[in-house]
């Protein structure tokens, strides 16, 4: 049979970054270089090919840790790694698959949290992720991206503990034209709620941030959380700004050990037209039961590791 070229690749390229391309489309774009205190995506391509999120708040430069789509946490054992400009730091440590298929593109890495002090870190993140189309082309050209983030928290010591802070794991800062207050975007949740004041601290299965983008179109991005989340459903922090993120320790902390490892799973879904809780439904139930990924050691040729869902 004739070598095929599979609809979804991750591409990596120069200057420590993996390009996710469905279809010769980029639809996410992976940073990991050192010059940067800890990784992001940027861009997370709409359907109609414009970034949906963006680097840094509209307005306020204190705000540039807010990169587009990140993990941190500002209470890792008291150790802030949310703001810039302090010595922790997270670093990919290496990748370990880029797989690519005709149904989606996965790629698994190993991030280090380091307090940058220590040359060891204080805990390991195995990061898997998956991009896919999701569904059929509302027009032509335009269809719409899943990103399932999977990531497992491993410490070196026996156990750590994630403070209480409304500031961590996943956050996302979307576009300008996106926000609220910046731009002609509206906060939504599960529930039904409207706006920052609804919805703040509230708990939902999901959230939605979605506006005007150019081509004079309406594009958005809803924000899920996967049942088998610790206290799910998630609290949100919110703000009108174009800010959101699931708060796993906003009640609480949470505790990650050697031997049972914090798993947290999350879908971002890039689509077209005003958030529909309608559509929204559907794919939190698709998810929902969605068997997580695993790592493990590859019997192929040339491929030292293998990225599956579980059995």
């Amino acid at each position: 049979m004739p070598y095929q070229i599979p609809r979804c690749q991750v591409v990596p390229i120069p200057d420590h970054q993996a390009s996710f391309v469905i279809d010769g489309r980029e639809r996410l774009r992976w940073h990991f270089g050192q010059n940067y205190p800890r990784p992001f995506f940027f861009p997370l391509n709409g359907p109609s090919g414009s970034s949906l999120t963006r680097m840094g708040h509209p307005g306020a430069p204190n705000h540039d840790h807010h990169q587009s789509v990140w993990f941190a946490h500002n209470k890792v054992v008291g150790i802030d790694f949310w703001a810039n400009g302090l010595p922790p730091r997270i670093q990919q440590k290496e990748w370990l698959a880029y797989v690519d298929g005709d149904s989606e593109a996965v790629m698994a890495v190993k991030l280090g949290w380091y307090d940058g002090h220590d040359p060891r870190e204080l805990l390991e993140q195995e990061l898997i992720v998956s991009v896919r189309s999701g569904g059929e082309a509302k027009e032509e050209g335009a269809a719409e991206t899943l990103v399932e983030l999977q990531s497992t928290f491993r410490p070196t010591s026996e156990m750590l503990e994630f403070g209480k802070t409304n500031f961590g794991f996943l956050a996302v800062r979307v576009a300008k034209n996106i926000s609220a207050h910046f731009g002609g975007g509206t906060l939504t949740d599960s529930e039904g709620r409207v706006g920052e004041p609804a919805i703040f601290g509230n708990q939902a299965r999901w959230m939605d941030y979605s506006g005007p983008v150019p081509g004079d179109k309406v594009e958005g991005i809803t924000y899920f959380d996967h049942p088998s989340n610790p206290r799910h459903p998630t609290h949100w922090h919110v703000r009108e700004d174009g800010w959101m993120g699931a708060s796993a320790c906003f009640a609480d902390p949470l505790t990650t050990t050697r031997d049972k490892p914090l798993v947290l799973r999350y879908l971002l879904h890039a689509h077209a037209g005003s958030a529909n809780n309608a559509e929204a439904g559907p794919v939190f139930e698709r998810f929902a039961k969605e068997r997580p990924f695993a790592v493990t050691k590859s019997t192929v040729r040339n491929v030292m590791w293998a990225v599956g869902r579980t059995l």
